[in-house]
């Protein structure tokens, strides 16, 4: 199982790749800058606590820190990117400078709760109106699936993981969210993303 975790964060990973790429030319650099390191955050905070599994289920060592990073670093990713893509949305030429004031980081779960699900939400909304510029209704449902699936995510976070069925729902549910995110991704990117007129006007590729 503990190999098994590293799954999601490769699908993960790869439907972030693809969206940088395929957006770049649509994004600012503040606003780039605010995607690309809010979906570097999800990935690190990812990898770490299945590396955390790994070498605990290996015996080689309970590195504690490696676990209690996820939570914190993912959600402020989670919010990162969610800001950076609505963003592209919004913004204007020109307006960088606001853009680069950095939040201050808060302690306390509420908080990051908030971060995550806003920033969550922020992502999938934003990946939505590009579907629907791209004239494919069919992927809406996927990114909605994918983000109940990170909803659940949630919910399954707060019940009892010593019981190894939890795990493997957690992580079959981990695996589907995923899945359907690189799946819609790839065929956006096949349907033509990256020349996508998101604004009517302005260029915001400075």
């Amino acid at each position: 199982m503990s190999i098994v975790d590293f799954v999601p964060v490769i699908l993960f990973a790869v439907a972030a790749i693809i969206l940088q790429c395929e957006l770049y030319r649509q994004m600012s650099k503040g606003t780039f800058a605010l995607f690309s390191v809010g979906t570097l955050d999800i990935i690190c905070a990812g990898g770490a606590k299945a590396l955390y599994k790994l070498l605990y289920a290996a015996g080689i060592c309970d590195f504690k820190p490696l676990s209690d990073m996820f939570f914190p670093v993912q959600s402020l990713g989670f919010m990162f990117a969610g800001i950076g893509m609505l963003a592209m949305i919004l913004h204007r030429p020109g307006k960088d400078a606001a853009l680069s004031v950095v939040p201050p980081v808060f302690t306390g779960t509420m908080v990051f709760v908030s971060c995550m699900c806003l920033g969550q939400a922020l992502v999938y909304v934003v990946l939505c109106i590009l579907c629907v510029k791209l004239k494919k209704p069919f992927l809406i449902a996927v990114f909605v699936t994918s983000f109940l699936c990170s909803l659940t995510m949630g919910y399954l976070s707060t019940k009892d993981f010593a019981q190894s069925y939890m795990n493997w729902i957690a992580e079959i549910t981990n695996i589907i969210g995923q899945g359907l995110l690189l799946y819609g991704v790839a065929a956006m990117k096949k349907d033509g993303l990256s020349g996508l007129k998101i604004r009517e006007k302005g260029n915001n590729t400075a």
